[in-house]
């Protein structure tokens, strides 16, 4: 691990304005589990780490039917997990921020931190797209908000702009939903996802987001477009599953080949769609 200069802002404004004047020099640090293990395999080599903890006012939860839920951008995956406002009204976020890492992991782990990362496995990514979740960003010259799937571009690559940060992630509500979150992976515990996978009922139709299965997360539009198309059936679930698997491109690497993954969406699809009929 090379030397760094350790920038500790109390301000998004100051935090704003050391990222500003660095620019690709500097890198943001809120839980680290990330940062650190790049650091430490040399996958990354900056010469100012800005970290962000100092920073109040940006690690709660909140929520309301009107705004619905805010996640703060230092809020731990444990304290996700553990929420009562998600567990009662996103209990699949709930679960997906329970399967990140081990517990001392998800102590320090933040869900801004897992989108920022831009991961096509992210865990949290997959409820998040259901809900059209909305990045918060600030900057010296304002704010913005980004739906989610304009945000994650490609592995590690998102739509921040010079000197802007994430401060939330904001969850709309949707009455009523139903959803299942599932993940697919060597171990039960403490592994990355073969697949991820949310699928999700609203009174407005059926949602569908895979991940680990294309350089980014995906929703499936033509298969959510099938379901809301006609009541729900044996057969229509079979075509269901059938075609999500053409809807995602997933690679062969370590952890699965391509066809495996393929099935694995198909199954996920079917099992969710079964449960929740």
């Amino acid at each position: 691990m090379r030397d760094f200069v350790y920038l500790a802002p109390e301000t998004l404004e100051e935090a704003a304005a050391l990222k500003l004047e660095h620019d690709d020099k500097a890198i943001f640090m809120a839980g680290a589990t990330d940062v650190i293990i790049r650091l430490r395999d040399h996958l990354i080599a900056p010469d100012y780490v800005i970290d962000l903890k100092n920073i109040p006012d940006i690690g709660s939860i909140t929520f309301s039917e009107t705004a619905g839920l805010r996640i703060g951008a230092l809020a731990t995956m444990t304290q996700i997990a553990t929420n009562e406002h998600v567990l009662r009204h996103y209990p699949y976020l709930a679960e997906a921020a329970a399967y990140v890492g081990g517990r001392q992991i998800r102590n320090r782990a933040t869900c801004v931190g897992n989108i920022v990362n831009a991961s096509p496995l992210a865990d949290t990514a997959t409820p998040l797209y259901c809900h059209d979740a909305v990045l918060e960003l600030y900057s010296l010259s304002g704010c913005r908000e980004v739906p989610i799937q304009e945000f994650i571009l490609f592995v590690r690559k998102v739509a921040l702009n010079p000197g802007e940060l994430v401060t939330g992630i904001r969850v709309p509500y949707l009455p009523g939903a139903m959803g299942i979150f599932r993940k697919i992976a060597r171990r039960n515990e403490v592994d990355l996802s073969t697949v991820c996978g949310t699928v999700l009922k609203t009174d407005n139709g059926w949602r569908i987001a895979m991940g680990s299965v294309a350089p980014t997360p995906l929703r499936l539009p033509k298969t959510e477009a099938l379901l809301n198309a006609q009541p729900l059936n044996d057969a229509l679930i079979t075509e269901a599953a059938a075609l999500a698997a053409t809807e995602v491109n997933p690679i062969d690497d370590v952890r699965a080949d391509r066809q495996y993954r393929l099935d694995i969406v198909s199954y996920l699809v079917r099992d969710a769609l079964t449960k929740l009929r």
